[in-house]
């Protein structure tokens, strides 16, 4: 029996949470949500759908915090105000696209 891939949400506007969310299934995946970062890091994942923007630890921060305890997921940042130079920090840190 195979089990489907967990994706996590973690964004703190609840309804695009709850629209990523349903994207994801949609696809036949699982998906957890999670409104913080902090609430994020005990969960256990297979790939990470991320705002950039969030209160207290954003996603870049969500990366360097997976990275220092060794987790390397797949991580997709989504945001509604794309910057250059954001793009950039993340694709120094390992992002392909």
């Amino acid at each position: 029996m195979s089990l489907a891939p967990v994706i996590s949400i973690v964004e703190d506007d609840e309804s695009v949470r709850n629209a990523v969310s349903r994207f994801v299934r949609s696809h036949g995946y699982v998906a957890y949500t999670f409104s913080s970062v902090a609430e994020f890091l005990s969960s256990l994942t297979s790939c990470v759908i991320a705002d950039v923007q969030m209160p207290n630890m954003n996603g870049m921060e969500l990366q360097d915090a997976l990275r220092g305890q060794d987790r390397h997921l797949p991580i997709i940042f989504i945001t509604a105000f794309p910057e250059d130079a954001i793009q950039a920090r993340v694709l120094r840190a390992g992002a392909v696209c």
